[in-house]
């Protein structure tokens, strides 16, 4: 299975995946704590976390996957949502509480 296979599956497979630095116990940068944060705060408490530091190949590909260069990237029920700052914008105007309600 390609890379793009096994991220493609993951995304599927979960209702919320957040490809991270780290993990939601021991995030290893500011901007993937943050999401964990977020996310919590939205009331989620099951989402699955993928270290991206763990694999080069998942790094890179996750990145190509999304077409965003950055990490953190937030997937809900499939669907890209963004990296830490768009999803700390949602959560400020509600959008991301919304988005989330139904899990």
């Amino acid at each position: 299975m390609s890379i793009q296979q096994d991220i493609q599956q993951t995304v599927a497979d979960n209702s919320v995946v957040l490809f991270m630095k780290g993990s939601a116990q021991f995030p290893q940068c500011g901007f993937s704590s943050r999401a964990v944060q977020i996310l919590k705060a939205c009331g989620v408490e099951n989402f699955l976390t993928v270290d991206v530091l763990r694999d080069p190949d998942i790094r890179q590909g996750v990145k190509d996957f999304s077409n965003w260069p950055t990490i953190p990237q937030l997937y809900v029920k499939g669907e890209f949502v963004g990296g830490s700052d768009i999803m700390y914008e949602m959560f400020q105007n509600g959008e991301l509480q919304d988005l989330l309600k139904d899990l």
